[in-house]
């Protein structure tokens, strides 16, 4: 009887493995993705004296064209006790992706774009209305 018992546990132990490991973003998925990614974004930054100065929306339309997308942003002083937000942060996984990425300890592709004025009260307001997801709102602005 406890030969049956333990030969089904083992059994429905192994299905439940199974069925996590089916739900969460493969790691060479991520790889692939982030190598991809960052070889689009490497050409951006080869040439981002290109939108010093500029609107965001010209850089947003350089993301599009290289079907680059972001899929959530944030904001962030210049320092760790400072008030004053300049910092506009850019993501391109969402958490599905992340997870594979923190637990090999890969990284996880980010913007920071660090603008000489203050980032407006209006973006500030639509990073909380919207959680921190990008929509096209944003790219509006």
């Amino acid at each position: 009887m406890k030969t049956i018992f333990f030969k089904s546990l083992l059994i429905i132990s192994l299905f439940f493995i199974h069925d996590m490991k089916a739900q969460s973003f493969p790691v060479d998925d991520y790889i692939t993705f982030y190598n991809g990614l960052i070889s689009k974004l490497s050409t951006i930054a080869s040439d981002k004296t290109q939108f010093y100065g500029q609107s965001f929306s010209k850089f947003n339309t350089e993301l599009n064209n290289k079907h680059i997308n972001i899929v959530n942003l944030g904001y962030g002083s210049k320092t760790d006790s400072g008030i004053k937000n300049y910092i506009l942060r850019l993501y391109f996984c969402d958490s599905n992706m992340d997870k594979p990425a923190l637990d090999n300890r890969y990284q996880i592709p980010v913007i920071r774009i660090t603008f000489e004025d203050e980032i407006p009260p209006q973006i500030k307001n639509m990073v909380k209305q919207y959680h921190g997801e990008w929509n096209n709102n944003f790219s509006q602005i």
